[in-house]
Formats: structure tokens, sequence, C-alpha cells
């Protein structure tokens, strides 16, 4: 099993408790200097005599109280900022930006092509499709924001929309979702919250100081000398107190800005090469560079927030002063001659041919060559509903593949996006137009979950009536017939694909469409767990738009420590398999692991959700070995069907580690 993914993981999890360090190094540095500050004003003005004669102690209530106050006032603004994001989400900070929602229906040819790359990007990776907001900013710049690949977004400006070709902006999307797969999207994030506190400091202490200056303040000869010198001190002390946050607050904005340029440069290096991976195309992502480097305002964002987001960006987007020691992007010239060796130095780019930033809004869907292998899909044994047709039930994925599914979570190359773009193509026009309609989305969701059972359907329509909006039902008619003979490779897929225009709904819609989801799933005990999985995968990408969902956290050591949990999973799949030696398989794998069959009868959808939401908590390493053991299950008859294969791509969802399709043909980890 590959560990790359995991590893990124894991490695982006410390950085998070390294971030989390330097916060409260920085933290006592602060109250330490505030201490200090107070104590030398305090003392300046302690007549060590008269408080003797008074018998007065030196007033040590002063330096700490400061010092308290100000580690309170830090903490209170890291906290606030970090609930505040949390509500927002990646759309929070999409639109704090200025950043306008692109809607997945939209006609304008140039939005298409970006939200067509998106898409192939989404499916490649196994991801959901996120939603993409367009910043009226004329600089080459894009971002990813979110807690996670449910909540993510990506955010371009115009002027990496209209600047960049279809290779080029691949290129920039990609590195990207690098961001989303390797954790640093939710490091980056967090990093704003935190090192929002230290900045309130030094942004209080220049308010203050702006309001002396502009309110008129000075010293007043008319007055009595009482009143003037009284007067003149609370100013002199209010600008002093001014001064001295300003002071602290530097501190703070410098320790701030070397925690975010030492967390963010070594990632950009890791994301361009993941870019590459993925598109196997150095020279899209470095024309990309090369145009930023060319550009008269290069990458810069002039919104007024921009500073607060520098280290997420795609290219350095703010001004970070004349020294690189706070740059939170490495040199153009450097990412440029990492992905190019052979770099000239030049930032020469070919001009773009006329109409080539806005045409082809379909980016050219060909059948890619070599990416075709892909099974078609089996239908029932257990597993299935929806067949999608006699022809494609001759087809199975291979054994190969499938056993090193783990290895490829996190790793998308260049043939799952031409696999993307094959995928897209093949899929019913009917269906992708409903599918970028925030109200016939729902509508397609509903006709993936219809079970083929006549006794069944009735059921689920009955629910339907009782649950949806009155006015889909004609949608779901007109769907119905073509659902029921789409392939099960396309099922997944659609639904990422719908997903952008669900985060459309209202809350009340939100509400009404996930009752009527789980009233479908409800319907009958016998609905199909690949269908039931589908539902999974939906309702966990969908809800954090509506509702409150914490971050996920690491809470379990291990599968020693989930062993029921995995059992049940385990046992859930091998009764779906032909194989007597399905659990046997699994067990094989996680052979330090105490494992035991449950009987049909004490497996089900509800225990299988609960077991992989406990499995969910575990350390990303621990979530490779078990979907490297459910892979092993899937595969102990020696056949695995594509809607197997789907399944295990949805079970992997639902465990954070997404996984590209198993194409055929694909090379796999050696042993």
């Amino acid at each position: 099993m590959a560990t790359d993914f995991f590893q990124r993981q894991a490695d982006a999890r410390r950085t998070t408790a390294w971030l989390v360090g330097g916060f409260l190094v920085a933290l006592v540095g602060i109250a330490v200097a505030v201490f200090l500050i107070t104590l030398a004003a305090v003392g300046s003005q302690y007549d060590a005599a008269a408080a003797q004669l008074a018998g007065a102690a030196f007033p040590w209530q002063a330096p700490i109280g400061a010092a308290a106050g100000a580690v309170g006032l830090i903490g209170c603004g890291s906290l606030y900022k970090v609930v505040a994001l949390r509500a927002g989400g990646g759309t929070g900070v999409a639109e704090g930006l200025g950043g306008r929602r692109l809607s997945p229906d939209t006609p304008d040819p140039l939005e298409r092509r970006l939200l067509n790359v998106t898409e192939e990007m989404a499916i490649a990776s196994g991801t959901p499709a996120p939603p993409v907001f367009l910043m009226e900013e004329r600089g080459i710049n894009a971002f990813a924001a979110g807690y996670s690949p449910s909540d993510a977004v990506i955010g371009v400006t115009r002027g990496c929309a209209e600047s960049l070709s279809r290779d080029e902006l691949q290129g920039v999307i990609a590195h990207e979702f690098s961001h989303i797969l390797n954790g640093d999207m939710r490091m980056s994030i967090r990093m704003i919250g935190v090192l929002h506190g230290i900045l309130l400091l030094g942004l209080i202490g220049r308010l203050l100081v702006r309001v002396i200056f502009h309110s008129g303040s000075t010293f007043d000869s008319r007055r009595s000398n009482s009143e003037s010198g009284k007067g003149g001190v609370a100013v002199l002390a209010a600008l002093a107190i001014g001064v001295a946050l300003i002071v602290v607050g530097s501190i703070g904005s410098l320790v701030g800005g070397l925690i975010k340029a030492a967390v963010s440069r070594q990632r950009e290096y890791l994301a361009d090469a993941s870019a590459v991976q993925f598109t196997r195309n150095p020279d899209g992502i470095a024309g990309a560079l090369k145009r930023i480097g060319a550009a008269v305002g290069h990458g810069r964002i002039r919104h007024p927030r921009a500073a607060e987001l520098s280290h997420m960006y795609f290219a350095q987007g703010v001004w970070e002063g004349f020294s690189s020691l706070m740059a939170t992007h490495p040199p153009l010239d450097k990412r440029i001659t990492a992905l190019l060796p052979n770099w000239d130095g030049s930032f020469d780019v070919a001009p773009l041919a006329s109409g080539g930033a806005s045409g082809a809004a379909g980016g050219g869907l060909a059948v890619a060559e070599g990416v075709s292998g892909f099974a078609g899909g089996e239908a029932g044994r257990g597993i299935g509903s929806n067949s999608g047709g006699a022809a494609a039930a001759e087809r199975v994925v291979p054994i190969a593949v499938v056993e090193d599914a783990a290895g490829q979570v996190g790793e998308p190359e260049d043939r799952h996006r031409q696999y993307a773009k094959q995928l897209l193509a093949s899929l019913p026009e009917p269906l992708v137009e409903a599918a970028h309609d925030p109200f016939s989305a729902r509508a397609v969701i509903y006709v993936l979950l219809l079970d083929p059972d006549d006794e069944v359907r009735r059921a689920q329509r009955v629910a339907l009536a009782e649950f949806a909006d009155p006015r889909i039902h004609g949608v779901v008619r007109r769907l119905a017939p073509i659902a029921d003979g789409l392939e099960p490779r396309l099922r997944l897929p659609l639904v990422d694909l719908a997903l952008p225009a669900l985060a459309a709904m209202s809350s009340p819609q939100y509400q009404r469409f996930s009752r009527s989801v789980r009233a479908l799933v409800a319907a009958d005990n016998r609905l199909g767990l690949f269908e039931w999985t589908l539902s999974q995968v939906l309702l966990r990408h969908l809800s954090p738009k509506f509702e409150r969902v914490r971050s996920p956290r690491v809470k379990r050591r291990g599968l020693a420590d989930t062993a029921e949990a995995a059992s049940v999973a385990l046992s859930t799949l091998a009764h779906t398999s032909d194989s007597q030696n399905a659990f046997a398989a699994g067990r094989e794998k996680l052979s330090d692991v105490p494992l035991r069959l449950l009987g049909s009868a004490d497996v089900g959808l509800d225990p299988f959700r609960n077991a992989l939401a406990t499995l969910a908590e575990m350390p990303e390493s621990e979530r490779g070995r078990f979907v490297d053991a459910a892979a092993a299950v899937i595969c102990a008859d020696d056949r695995v069907s594509v809607v197997e294969a789907e399944l295990l791509r949805g079970v992997s969802d639902l465990l954070d580690c997404p996984m590209p399709p198993l194409l055929a043909g694909q090379p796999v980890a050696a042993g």
C-alpha cells in the first residue's frame, strides 16, 4: 500500500500542531513584552521613598493585569475568528474576498470552461465537485478554502480565467485540488483564525492612535493648570498605550508572518509537483506561473482582506516587503525551475489564440486513449440494483487494480483526468443538464435511489409524494427511465456533479430534500448497499453547507481500538460477496486486530453507518489499512464488478480517503 497520501495528511496534521505551538510561544512572548513595558511605565512613576513612608508595596497588579489582559484579548480574538470561519466555511472565505458563486447552468463560455475543468478534476480525484467563485480581480491567482472536501470551494480571479489557456488553467486547478487532498486547505483556514488574535493588538493600537490624532485632544492652555495637566497626562497616557500596542502588535505581525511563511512554502512545491502528476503536463502549470511573472499586476489581489489570506493563494497575492523572509510563496523562478529544469529564465509566453480563453467551453471531451478499459458494471450479487444493462454486466475490474485501491487514495493521475473527460462525455445530456440545475438536481438524486423492484419503487413513490416538493414529481418521471439504464460507473460521479447545484438550495429546501432522501432509503429494507452508500456520500458532503458539522478529528488510536466497528463493516461487505472466504481475506490483512464474523442478522445499513463513522475517527494510516482489508473482502471471489468497485470507492469516501476511479491498465504497487 502506498503511503504518500496518508503521510501527507499526517504531515498536515502535525504542521497544524506546530502552528498551535507557535501560537502559544508567540502568546507567551507577547505577554512577557506587555508585562515588561507596563513594568517600565509604572516603575518610571514609582517613588520608592514615598511608597515606603506610606507603607505601600510596588503595584505589581498593573503589569500582571496588563499581561493577563493581552492574553485574554488575543485568546478571545482568535476564538472569535475561528468560530466565525467555522460558521462560514470555505464559502464564507470566498465571499469575504468578494467572490461570486458561479451557477452550474451558466451560459457564459468563460465560466462554463472553468466549471468544466473543475468538474473533470473532481471526478478524476474522487472528490465532490466544489462550488467555484469568481473574483473581479485582474491579477492571475486562485485559492482553495474549506475544512474538508465536503466544505471546499475554489476561488479564481477573472485575470486567471481570462489570461490562461485551458492547459494552464488545468494546472492551476490541479494545484488547488492538491491542497484539498493533502489537508493543506484545512490547515490554512485554521491558520487565519489562530493568527487573528496575535494581530489584534496592533490593530487596536493603530485605532487608538488614529482616534487620538483625529479627535483634537490637545493640551489647552486656557484651562486651569490642574485641568490642563490632567487632560494632557490622559492624552499622553492613551498615546503611549497606543504606541506600545503597535510595538507589541508588530512583534505579533512578525511572528505571524514567519509562521505563515514557514508553513506555506514547502506545501506550494508539493502542490506544484502533485499538479504535474495529475495533468502529466509540467508546461501547463509552468506556463501559468510564467504568465503571472510577465503580467503587470502579477498575482496581486486588491481586496482589503487580501493580506489575511496571503498564504492560501496560488501565487503571491500581496506585497510581503523587500525581504523574502516573510514571503508565503517561493519565488516564481524557483517554482518554474523545479517544474522545468531546463527553463531559460524568460517569462515570455505565446499569446493565446483568438477566443482561446473563452472558446471550447466543453474543453475537448474526446474519449482518451487507454482509459476505456474501465468496466461498465455488474448488477445484483447481493449488492446492487439498477443494473445498467446486460452488456455492462459482462465486464469486470481487474483484481490487481482493486487490491491496490488503498495505494491509489489521494493519488489522481493524468489517466484519471482523461477518464473523467470520457465519463462526462458519456453521461446522458438530460441528466447532466438536470444535475446542473438547483431545482432538478434533486430529481437526479431521487431517480438514482429508485429501486428496480416495482413493489419497492411504489413504496418509494409514496414516500416522495409525502416528503418531496410536489413540483419535482414530473421531473422524476421524465428522468427515471434514463437513470434506469445508467451504468453503475456513472452513478457516483453524477452525485458529485450535482453537489454544487444542490448546495445552492435554501435551508428549508435542504431540510425537505434530506427528509426525502432518507425516506427513499427507508422505504424498504432491501435497498441495495451500493445505493445506500450513494445516499450517505451525498448527505455527508452536502450537510456541511447547511448544518453545523464538526471538523474531522482523530479520536481513536487505531484499528485495535475499533475492532468491533471493523468487524461490523467487514462482515457487512462479506455478506454481499459470493465467496465464503471473503471475511477471512479481510481479516488476513488485519492480523493484529481481533476481528469476528457477524451473522447476517447482526449487520444492516444502520450498524454499517455507525461502524464507518467510528472508523473515520482513526488516524489516516489506520483508515488506509481498513480500506486495504475492505478491498481484500471484495476481491475474495476473484471477480470484481464495477458496482463492487464503486461501492469500495464510496466506502473510502465516507472514511475521508478520496479514491480516484479504478481503471484497467493503471500501474499497481509491487508485491
